[in-house]
């Protein structure tokens, strides 16, 4: 399907990755990676060396996502740029920004459509994924510490479906490189509904007040640039389930039950980091 449809429809295409571009951003990373956000990391043991498996993320520091960038770095120092890894991307940055999105495809991004994904995986790659999306990136400087999943149970599904493992990246920091104050979309929805248009024509689903660079106190979901951090991530420990299959994923209970197990340990694995992040010097 992709084949067919990766002419017509943008982000649709798995042979955009360019690995010789992330060849020459891997030294402009790692300059941030190790004088800007001075990223501490740990646990990318638990990822294979061979084989393939769904990367579940949460979502830290606006459109910027320093702590997505800077596990990219990791994942590529570690593994090379030429192993293959699909990050999935909302198909709205397409109508936003098309060159965005362009340059996003030549690292990897594709857009968030499960029959994408489990192409991604039918070739033999891994799969990156942050459910909370939008609600996640942008949430309350309050709940930085709190995963936010948007009751999206999608990865769920696809990670039933393609019989592969989930393993969870959580990072402390990146949520600090802007501060979310508040979401005041219900009231920017209101104004919506008497007339006021969406920018782009796209319905956000969020409306954050936020503080930080280059806009001081900006409002609405626009791009930030990251205020220097430190920033410390984590690869869990893999989450497997009991059963596996078509069967499974049409278990609605079993998917949310699934969805629960995944939510509830990721907390509590963001829970310990937060503790081990304080008592590091």
């Amino acid at each position: 399907m992709t084949r067919n449809v990766s002419v017509c429809i943008p982000g649709w295409s798995l042979t955009k990755r360019d690995p010789q571009l992330l060849e020459l951003l891997m030294p402009v990373w790692s300059w941030f990676y190790r004088y800007y956000f001075r990223v501490k990391t740990d646990g990318w043991h638990h990822i294979p060396t061979e084989g393939k498996v769904l990367l579940v993320g949460s979502h830290n520091g606006g459109m910027a996502s320093p702590d997505l960038v800077m596990m990219m770095y990791d994942w590529f120092s570690r593994f090379g740029t030429e192993r293959l890894v699909y990050g999935l991307m909302h198909p709205s940055v397409w109508k936003v920004s098309p060159e965005i999105a362009q340059l996003a495809q030549k690292v990897g991004a594709i857009v968030a459509h499960p029959k994408l994904a489990s192409a991604a995986f039918e070739m033999g790659a891994s799969v990156l994924v942050y459910p909370g999306g939008q609600y996640d990136m942008f949430r309350p400087h309050s709940q930085r510490y709190k995963i936010n999943f948007a009751e999206n149970k999608g990865f769920v599904k696809l990670a039933l479906k393609q019989e592969v493992p989930i393993v969870p990246l959580i990072s402390v920091g990146a949520h600090d490189t802007l501060i979310v104050l508040c979401d005041c979309y219900d009231l920017v929805k209101q104004l919506h509904q008497l007339g006021l248009p969406w920018l782009y024509q796209i319905d956000p689903g969020i409306f954050p007040i936020y503080l930080g660079l280059p806009w001081g106190l900006s409002i609405g979901p626009l791009p930030n640039i990251p205020l220097p951090m430190q920033i410390h991530t984590r690869v869990c420990r893999p989450i497997t389930f009991e059963k596996y299959g078509q069967d499974a994923v049409k278990d609605r209970n079993y998917v949310n039950d699934c969805y629960e197990l995944v939510h509830k340990q990721m907390q509590e694995e963001l829970n310990q980091l937060v503790i081990d992040n304080q008592k590091s010097p």
